[in-house]
């Protein structure tokens, strides 16, 4: 098998396990001792043939870490930490203050119960960890306001 076969075939074998973005399938092929130019030129034949596709991995990426109960300014870091570039990104965490303010309620479920914060020792460490997970600091505040309101 020629080198380039073989590194086809470790690019082909990494993305049937999961999608990746250029920049991570790049990082992964060169760990493994290919050259970045010979990657390249492989990286552009799976773009072309629709194999590799920042896009997609973008949308199957904020789709399963949406579930996991994370926010966008942490889904932002990841992806841009993997080279997705921001205008792949913003369609997919453009969303209405209301649908995040409904995630934090089922995350701050989830984790700590229906129940309001008892005391502002609890409302910080509620605050701390929501914001760990992505979500803005005024929509934290909003969300547990309206949870004291309760």
């Amino acid at each position: 098998m020629t080198l380039d076969a073989e590194l086809r075939r470790d690019a082909i074998a990494l993305l049937a396990r999961r999608e990746h973005s250029r920049r991570e399938l790049a990082r992964k092929l060169a760990a493994r001792g290919y050259e970045p130019t010979e990657v390249d030129g492989v990286l552009d034949e799976l773009c072309t043939r629709g194999l590799l596709s920042d896009a997609r991995m973008a949308e199957v990426y904020v789709a399963e870490r949406l579930q996991k109960g994370f926010g966008p300014l942490r889904l932002r870091q990841e992806l841009h930490e993997r080279g997705v570039a921001d205008e792949l990104v913003d369609p997919l965490l453009e969303q209405d203050p209301q649908d995040w303010l409904a995630r934090m309620a089922q995350v701050s479920a989830k984790k700590f119960g229906a129940g309001r914060p008892a005391d502002a020792k609890e409302w910080t460490r509620r605050a701390r960890f929501l914001q760990y997970r992505g979500f803005p600091p005024e929509l934290v505040a909003r969300f547990l306001r309206t949870r004291e309101d309760d």
